[in-house]
């Protein structure tokens, strides 16, 4: 496995989606990540806060916390906001460099590419770069 370049808490979390040999498994893990994600103001649903280039309605805000980045957001799809959940469960926490220096690359090994439609791959990445966008957006 290749995710020894990545930081832990994401690399744990593809492991433990590599283990599920099911794709359907991988879907059910992926939904329990959006569930887990806490409550998102609906005031907060706003264009500045949209994913774009995702089918469905996401929204993402991220914060810089004693130097460290955490995300929350919501969307009205499940795959959507499980794709969410994964990816603020494995950055949270982080520091705004280590995010800036990820390269999606690591969607690839989470073994999701099979059974992903090309929009919700796509939905994915439009996520992980929006991420690194409001990174970016902190630093400034």
């Amino acid at each position: 496995m290749a995710t020894t370049a990545l930081p832990p808490s994401l690399a744990k979390l593809i492991d433990r989606l590599q283990a599920l040999s099911d794709p359907k498994s991988r879907y059910e893990q992926l939904i329990l990540y959006g569930k887990k994600l806490p409550p998102f103001d609906p005031s907060l649903k706003i264009p500045a806060n949209r994913v774009h280039g995702c089918v469905s309605n996401v929204y993402l805000t991220a914060s810089l916390q004693e130097g460290k980045v955490f995300f929350n957001g919501d969307s009205d799809a499940l795959i959507s906001k499980g794709f969410l959940g994964f990816l603020a469960t494995g950055m949270n926490g982080l520091d705004p460099q280590t995010i800036l220096a990820l390269s999606p690359d690591f969607v690839k090994e989470l073994g999701l590419s099979i059974s992903l439609t090309p929009s919700r791959a796509n939905g994915f990445i439009n996520v992980f770069r929006t991420m690194q966008q409001k990174t970016r957006e902190l630093l400034s």
